[in-house]
């Protein structure tokens, strides 16, 4: 999942810079003045300060990336390996959000769940408002649920803060140059959509019924490829609700999905369906 594209920091440091540029016009020239030049002396010239220029590229650490990046996300193993390399090589690099993000997500892949919640964690530390990783940790938390836990509760709490803050930050995302504005909502709404089905997930699992069927359809309607737990989820809150023929409707969809699920959807689509 390489949402943090989307979060380009030379986007947003552009947009910084042309901001401080506006507010540091000269107050006269809201009225059509203009201020006055001064033609420098020679001296002067050679004194006037430089423009910062760009960093400088470093070949070995592009070509290093480029390496992890096309290595598919189907070879988790390698992509940790070359993660953490260029982690380690080039700390501040870049390219460091992505790279954690691939790496976050290579160990979900593999389900080293201990690694991908101490990344995780650091990737956190470092951007708050890294969206890959708060929905993908939102979203784990609530799935890898046990009751027994003892620290059960404070893990919810976490995944809650994670998924209510994605979804704050999302909206305000700036669009890449690289991305179409069709595919820029495409992703914005898709990442929304994890984000409510981690939330979803979470109140279900505190028996928060209202609050899990309201999260739980906005991440489903209008999904063109719903989540077989989220609608099954959907259709036991609105049978607590007491709304069976939507519990139906919700438990006729996931059983339309090829999986584990799809048989027990299809039997409490039945229930839900004779339920008075």
């Amino acid at each position: 999942m390489k949402f943090a594209i989307f979060r380009s920091r030379e986007i947003v440091l552009g947009m910084a810079l042309g901001a401080a540029a506006f507010l540091a016009a000269p107050a006269f020239a809201q009225y059509g003045g203009a201020a006055p030049q001064e033609t420098p002396s020679p001296s002067d010239k050679s004194q006037q300060a430089k423009p910062p220029q760009p960093p400088k590229l470093n070949p070995k650490e592009e070509a290093d990336y480029k390496a992890l990046d096309t290595t598919p996300d189907t070879n988790p193993d390698k992509k940790i390996q070359l993660g953490t390399q260029f982690l380690q090589k080039y700390p501040g690099s870049r390219y460091e959000e992505t790279a954690m993000n691939q790496v976050v997500q290579a160990y979900y892949a593999k389900q080293d769940w201990n690694n991908f919640y101490s990344l995780a964690d650091k990737a956190v530390a470092k951007d708050p408002d890294d969206v890959d990783v708060l929905t993908v940790v939102g979203w784990v938390i609530p799935h890898l649920y046990k009751s027994d836990d003892p620290d059960a509760a404070k893990k919810l709490d976490k995944a809650e803060s994670y998924e209510k803050h994605a979804i704050d930050v999302i909206p305000t995302l700036p669009k890449p140059d690289t991305m179409t504005d069709e595919q820029f909502a495409t992703a914005k709404s898709g990442k929304l959509a994890e984000a409510h089905s981690g939330l979803g997930l979470i109140y279900f699992r505190l028996q928060d019924f209202p609050n899990s069927v309201k999260e739980l359809q906005l991440a489903t309607i209008g999904n063109p490829m719903p989540d077989p737990t989220d609608l099954y989820a959907l259709g036991a809150g609105l049978m607590q609700l007491n709304k069976n023929s939507d519990a139906a409707d919700a438990f006729s969809k996931c059983g339309e999905i090829p999986g584990g699920l799809q048989d027990r959807c299809k039997q409490m689509a039945t229930q839900a369906k004779g339920a008075k």
